[in-house]
């Protein structure tokens, strides 16, 4: 770890640049906190705040580490983010011992932890949350220092903001679709076996919005295969709707992917010798209780199109009719895997203009993306490293997709 002083320095003047420029209190405070926690070399932390609907009940919107809170919270007075948030005052657990306070002890869904800071956040009318910053058995121990550093973000995002912000209206997740826990996949070529994710631990909710992003290599997609049952993890649990899939055979991930997800591809995926409704009325055939492919093809506004080959239609037309396939299914969850990246800016946001509308009727939308402005619609953004989960932010202010510029 650099020397204290230095370190100090660094990170005051990193956190004092991040919230000058900053916009919003969750900007300010989720910059902080990366930057923070690349200076204090923490493995993980994480943003709380009180949901004023729910007796201030602490709920996480943003954290860094391997690791899913989304249903994670905690109770004003239970456990070191309780405590703090009741107190107002900041709490320094330097060499944890969990088997002394239990509450502590699952603070970070079961993440290891030797060490603690959590310290309390607010504008100048009302107190707001915590923010919790972590560190497990493999990394060096909190000091007095860092933990100086940590309080004085705090202090300094405070002061940035107007006594009329506050944060906006909790997201409310539905109940659980899927259930990822240790999920690893290898690949083996001769005697080379590479690791391409780690131990994945991710629910996946319905009527949600839920966006895989990450760079190329990250275990993204591969996640996004286990999930739509077209990969088989090396390892891990994976269940749908509380059924295990962890050990099914292909026959059984084959009625899986029919009855229960839809896809969207890149690069479209359509049968050039049949005009788009053949192409609804081919899937519709093989589901139980489609949806009539007229209708499908009226959501993403193709029906004059119903006719027409994939020959004839633009790239942005043949993605929505990929959509209209996608949704004639009925499925409980369309996976989504780099559905705008051969397109242009105008038709991808058309084409994500459509994928709106699918996540307003109800449907979980699972999307891998490249793309960090896409994002700003999600209800959840997962960020992938190295083939873990790496960083998690809750949307509370999910944008539209004509609000996207890139």
């Amino acid at each position: 770890m650099e020397n204290s002083t230095l370190l100090i320095y660094k990170a005051i003047g990193a956190v004092q640049n991040i919230i000058s420029n900053a916009t919003t209190l969750d900007e300010a405070l989720q910059e902080s906190l990366k930057a923070i926690v690349s200076h204090s070399g923490s493995q993980g932390g994480a943003i709380w705040y009180a949901d004023k609907s729910d007796g201030n009940r602490l709920r996480p919107f943003y954290w860094i580490g391997p690791v899913d809170l989304t249903r994670r919270s905690h109770v004003p007075g239970d456990g070191s983010v309780g405590r703090v948030f009741e107190s107002q005052k900041a709490e320094r657990i330097f060499d944890f011992n969990p088997l002394e306070d239990v509450e502590t002890a699952i603070d970070f869904a079961g993440m290891p932890v030797s060490s603690m800071v959590c310290v309390p956040f607010s504008n100048n009318v009302e107190d707001l949350g915590v923010i919790q910053f972590v560190n497990g058995p493999n990394s060096e121990p909190f000091n007095d220092e860092i933990a100086d550093v940590m309080e004085i973000m705090a202090m300094m995002a405070a002061i940035a903001i107007a006594e009329n912000e506050a944060l906006a209206e909790p997201w409310q997740p539905g109940e659980i679709v899927m259930e990822l826990r240790d999920i690893t996949r290898e690949f083996q070529n001769g005697d080379i076996i590479t690791k391409v994710l780690k131990g994945v631990n991710l629910d996946v909710y319905e009527g949600e919005f839920l966006v895989l992003l990450g760079e190329s290599g990250c275990g993204k997609s591969t996640l996004l295969n286990i999930i739509g049952g077209m990969d088989s993890a090396t390892s891990g649990t994976f269940t749908y709707l509380d059924k295990d899939l962890s050990n099914a055979t292909q026959d059984e991930l084959t009625e899986f992917r029919r009855d229960n997800v839809g896809f969207i591809f890149q690069s479209y995926n359509l049968m050039p010798n049949l005009t788009a409704l053949q192409n609804l009325k081919l899937i519709a055939e093989l589901v139980e209780n489609p949806m009539d492919s007229d209708t499908a093809l009226e959501v993403v506004g193709l029906e004059e199109r119903k006719k027409n080959y994939p020959s004839q239609m633009s790239g942005g037309q043949q993605q929505r009719v990929s959509i209209a396939r996608a949704l004639v299914k009925n499925p409980k969850i369309i996976l989504a895997d780099e559905p705008t990246a051969a397109l242009d800016y105008a038709t991808s946001i058309e084409v994500l203009q459509v994928m709106e509308e699918v996540v307003k009727r109800g449907t979980t939308l699972v999307m891998v993306t490249h793309n960090e402005e896409i994002t700003r619609m999600a209800d959840r953004v997962v960020r992938m490293r190295d083939g873990r989960m790496h960083e998690v932010t809750i949307n509370r202010r999910p944008a539209h997709a004509t609000d996207l510029v890139w």
